[in-house]
């Protein structure tokens, strides 16, 4: 709470900068925060240090939930016309790094706004690294144990306290952004844009300053360095901090990162050859075109040059696939991750040679590690949940009167974090705005419990979770 207190005086300083009166309204947001943080410290302090493991969860959900509702304030005070469930939607969508937005008239939109919305998503992409690293594999949440075992074994530790992985890893986060917006800078963008879009596309968030999203620029220069710079966003940073530390080999290494190429080096070559047989484009061209969106949709980041809703039902297809698939753990994509395609895979695997051989004795591997028994369970019941919750969210659109696309589309954008769906009322050049009401409270429960990873928010409604 104090942070976004905090960040709100950044939007306020460029309102000022540029005499606009809307700085008021995040000078009186971030006031209102910063009371609210106050006294949520001084009424929760006490002598115990440790939480224990249902506060964490309790805490963690809260946490997600409290956030976006007071960084809408800005949104709903600001003159967008936007009433508080747009506010609150556009927050959710910026702090899970999910980039669906209700906002309309982006190129004429006050630099406060665009930059709240950038900060919004920076932030987010940090903070769902440091959960990653130190709060989902305490929780055991789908499969995360798999890493906090492995951040165990000494020979693997980067250093000793998950306090100092994050603070070392988000020094290396500034990094990246500020590399990010001067290439960016270098290729033309305005300083504003350059700084607004680094943040957004290091934390695969996809929010834009412009109605065109990227497509604005119409620069090859600039795709492809969006593209790089999503992938890297998609990468665990946790092995960024092992190359600065003298270890760069990890990254080649680590059996997560080349499944994520491979598919989504198969995903853009696969789009290429359609593009150049389907539209007749120039190789360049259509490589460019082909990488640029593949990478944004299984990134989850959702930034769009082109509508690719309208290239024929194969990238529909194939699209709509990835949206699902996202980055790998410990980075600031979300979706299912890489790593429990992976789990799932040798599991499958053992299970049909056990089928040839019945009695022998056959073990899944990750990462040429066995896998635990407990953490094949977890990333099963990963799957089944996310598949229930994407087929309640689907059907709950569906009740609300979408069409069948928007609907199923819809549901795979929330859950997974993606940004925009596919076809005409919620595609790549289209905005969330004409939804209904119930229909943005849904989606936004879909992004935080995708956001999540699911178990943190669904073991909430269990009964004995709130037994004594």
């Amino acid at each position: 709470m104090s942070t976004l207190a905090v960040a709100m005086f950044v939007p306020a300083a460029a309102d000022l900068a540029v005499g606009n009166d809307e700085w008021q309204v995040f000078a009186t947001g971030a006031a209102l925060t910063l009371f609210i943080g106050v006294m949520l410290v001084l009424t929760t302090r006490s002598n115990v240090r440790n939480l224990s493991l249902r506060q964490a969860f309790i805490l963690t959900t809260l946490s997600w939930v409290l956030m976006p509702a007071v960084a809408a304030l800005p949104f709903v005070f600001a003159d967008l016309g936007l009433s508080y469930t747009d506010g609150f939607f556009e927050a959710m969508s910026g702090l899970t790094t999910t980039g669906s937005t209700v906002i309309i008239g982006l190129d004429q939109t006050k630099p406060g706004i665009l930059l709240w919305r950038a900060l919004l998503q920076w932030l987010g992409g940090i903070g769902i690294i440091a959960m990653a690293i130190s709060i989902l594999p305490l929780l055991q949440v789908g499969g995360m144990q798999l890493f906090r075992m492995e951040s165990s074994d000494t020979s693997d530790k980067v250093m000793p306290r998950a306090a100092q992985i994050v603070t070392a890893i988000a020094v290396i986060y500034v990094v990246l952004t500020l590399l990010c917006a001067l290439i960016y800078w270098l290729f033309d963008m305005t300083g504003f844009d350059a700084m607004a879009h680094a943040m957004t596309t290091i934390a695969t968030g996809g929010f834009s300053t412009h109605d065109a999203s990227l497509g604005f620029f119409g620069d090859a220069r600039i795709d492809w360095t969006a593209t790089c710079f999503m992938l890297i966003g998609s990468l665990p940073f946790v092995l960024y901090l092992q190359a600065v530390r003298g270890r760069p080999g990890g990254l080649l290494r680590d059996s997560q990162v080349r499944w994520f190429l491979v598919i989504a080096a198969l995903a853009v070559g696969s789009v290429t050859l359609w593009l150049l047989r389907a539209d007749h484009n120039d190789l360049p061209a259509a490589a460019q075109l082909a990488a640029f969106n593949v990478v944004s949709v299984i990134t989850g980041t959702g930034y769009s040059t082109v509508d690719f809703s309208a290239w024929g039902a194969f990238p529909l297809a194939l699209l709509f696939f990835l949206m699902f698939v996202g980055g790998c753990a410990g980075s600031t994509t979300c979706g299912v991750k890489v790593f429990r395609f992976q789990v799932l895979y040798a599991t499958a695997r053992c299970q049909m040679r056990r089928l040839l051989q019945p009695h022998g004795v056959f073990i899944p591997y990750y990462n040429k590690r066995p896998i635990p028994e407990e953490v094949t369970t977890s990333v099963m019941g990963f799957f089944f949940l996310y598949v229930i919750a994407f087929g309640f969210i689907a059907v709950g659109l569906g009740m609300l009167g979408l069409d069948f696309l928007t609907a199923a589309s819809g549901a795979a954008t929330a859950i997974s974090n993606v940004g925009p769906g596919l076809g005409p009322v919620i595609g790549p050049s289209s905005t969330f705005a004409n939804l209904p009401d119930a229909a943005k409270w849904l989606l936004s429960l879909g992004m935080l419990l995708g956001r999540l990873e699911l178990f943190t928010v669904l073991v909430l409604l269990l009964p004995s979770f709130w037994r004594n």
